[in-house]
């Protein structure tokens, strides 16, 4: 196959694309927000990565993520959950859990030996642990979110946000405030939620495989997940970007190239 081929992860936040050249290597990405129209969005990231890479056009394009069905430009689609499955299978050709945090849900996929799919849960009635949780929380704080993963490294303790629900979270870091907890402890407390909220969906093997936007911005929460399951935990290269690789992995098998 002499021909690039393009994934596209359309998120209910943020959106990407992955750019694969002929011999699979990646030849350029994009991220940008979504916004409320999914096809703008993914037509200004295949110009722009195409841009990036000096290419003229693509020979197959597969569209995942919560806007796959938005793409008109795209030859094919699949759920986030197998594009996920098969770019973390990708780097680690072995059971596993993917462990998604994403700007509004999370994900627990089973892969099994082979990389096909088990089974997988979402979280997807309630904000807390993803993202959007995250930058809520930060905004009570007034703590800009690029300095919270760098205060959470300096808490004395361990506290846990123990509301199921962002409001009331929110409600509960004002309280912790009033009573004088340290901004250190309250942001190592986000973390500690994300993660109890994840491992609250469901159980969790002894290799998991960490992806998404949260945890590509703050790595201590790979850290955390370690700790509080005993397990194995990995972050695979570009981790925001693995269901939009995934995708274009699929796009390869669509020309009939090898993985």
């Amino acid at each position: 196959m002499a021909a690039h081929v393009l994934g596209l992860d359309l998120g209910s936040s943020w959106s990407k694309a992955v750019l694969l050249d002929p011999e699979g290597r990646v030849a350029a990405r994009a991220l940008r927000r979504t916004g409320i129209r999914f096809e703008e969005a993914a037509a200004a990231l295949r110009d722009e990565v195409l841009a990036k890479a000096g290419v003229p056009e693509v020979a197959c394009t597969v569209a995942t993520g919560y806007g796959r069905r938005n793409v008109p430009f795209a030859d094919a689609r699949r759920t986030e959950i197998s594009c996920h499955a098969k770019g973390a299978y990708h780097f680690f050709p072995r059971e596993m859990d993917v462990v998604d945090i994403g700007g509004q849900d999370n994900k627990i996929i089973h892969v099994r030996r082979d990389g096909t799919v088990a089974n997988f849960l979402m979280n997807r009635k309630c904000a807390a642990g993803t993202g959007a949780f995250v930058e809520e929380i930060a905004h009570r704080l007034d703590i800009p979110l690029e300095r919270i993963e760098a205060l959470a490294e300096g808490a004395t303790r361990d506290i846990t946000l123990a509301s199921f629900c962002t409001v009331f979270s929110a409600t509960e870091v004002i309280k912790l405030i009033r009573e004088g907890e340290e901004p250190e402890n309250l942001c190592r407390g986000i973390f500690n939620s994300v993660i109890a909220r994840v491992v609250e969906m469901g159980p969790l093997g002894e290799f998991i495989v960490m992806s998404g936007g949260v945890v590509a911005a703050f790595p201590i929460v790979a850290k955390l997940m370690a700790e509080r399951t005993g397990a194995r935990v990995e972050v695979p290269p570009d981790p925001q970007f693995l269901g939009a690789f995934g995708a274009a992995l699929v796009a390869r098998e669509e020309l009939g190239a090898d993985p």
